[in-house]
């Protein structure tokens, strides 16, 4: 991989990863959920718009496509960013990263329940029961202060949310001629979706760290992330850029232990790994004839991310979430 590439990717996997702990610094310094989901989101939206322009791209122009962008918006940015928020106002930025990263698990359980997901391959299937069991294991419900908890439980539904979204991405979403401005116009509905929280948002007392932490947030972890992603799907195929999602539970670990403070004992590091192998075993595919890749897509994967539609930290095929 040329090293282009490989510094695009490491950016990537930091500023996805990073997400979290801007999440969390914002909070703690004065921000409410909804706050942060509407900043982060607006700002996403500005990166992109000026992004697309740079690139002659412009907003769609068809109802149904907005229409649909109206349900991606929703469950791909406006839902699992305030869920986020939410779960992090009580529990670690590293554990939200954690369970991030469940997202694959809950995208295979959708397709295997809509059908979509044809004859699952043994090892698919051993990774979504491995992987649901990893989770659990990190909730230790069946231990006095285990995670099993309403916070818990929103970080979970965030990732899930993921998960239908890109069901619905995947098959109404998917052209592939203006990438940005599609992602610009997901992450500007998703602004409105979030505007309709403000009247219960609370007042708005941020500091320095807050602001600077939620332009972070917005800037490098929701918009130049999406670029980022796309250019490195565009050079090295979305194999490649898939990857980075294995590193984000590792960055936000990382970040929320060294300057955080934050503590994940080995019960949760052995749940975090149990869930990487898990995601790694959904993603083994049965061989299919070159004809047949190239007839389903040209890049041989049917990522909408390679379509245009904004997705979050750990996105690629969602083996981590714009995005988180």
């Amino acid at each position: 991989m040329p090293l282009s590439s490989t510094l695009r990717m490491a950016a990537l996997a930091l500023f996805w990863g990073s997400g979290f702990l801007w999440i969390k610094l914002a909070l703690t310094h004065g921000l409410t959920p909804a706050q942060i989901t509407i900043a982060r989101c607006a700002l996403g939206a500005a990166v992109l718009l000026l992004l697309a322009r740079r690139a002659g791209q412009r907003l769609p122009r068809s109802l149904t496509t907005w229409r649909r962008l109206v349900v991606a918006a929703l469950f791909c940015n406006a839902l699992p960013f305030a869920l986020f928020a939410v779960g992090e106002q009580h529990l670690d930025s590293g554990l939200a990263g954690v369970l991030n990263a469940t997202t694959p698990l809950w995208s295979l359980l959708i397709g295997m329940t809509l059908g979509t997901e044809r004859a699952t391959h043994p090892a698919r299937l051993t990774g979504l029961l491995l992987g649901f069991a990893g989770t659990l294991l990190i909730f230790a419900p069946w231990q006095h202060g285990g995670l099993l908890s309403w916070p818990a439980l929103a970080l979970l539904a965030a990732a899930a949310s993921y998960a239908v979204a890109f069901a619905y991405m995947a098959r109404h979403l998917t052209t592939r001629d203006t990438p940005l401005a599609m992602s610009a116009a997901q992450l500007l509905t998703a602004t409105a979706w979030s505007a309709l929280a403000l009247p219960a948002a609370g007042p708005l007392h941020p500091d320095a760290t807050a602001l600077s932490a939620v332009v972070a947030l917005g800037v490098l972890g929701t918009g130049v992330t999406f670029y980022l992603n796309y250019r490195l799907i565009t050079d090295e195929g979305p194999t490649a850029a898939a990857t980075v999602g294995y590193l984000l539970p590792v960055v936000s670990v990382g970040l929320g232990a060294t300057l955080l403070d934050e503590h994940i004992g080995p019960r949760v590091l052995t749940g975090m790994t149990v869930v990487l192998l898990a995601v790694a075993l959904t993603r083994v595919r049965k061989p299919s004839p070159p004809a047949a890749a190239d007839a389903r897509d040209p890049a041989g994967t049917d990522d909408p991310r390679t379509a245009g539609a904004a997705r979050p930290p750990g996105a690629s095929e969602r083996v981590a979430g714009p995005v988180a």
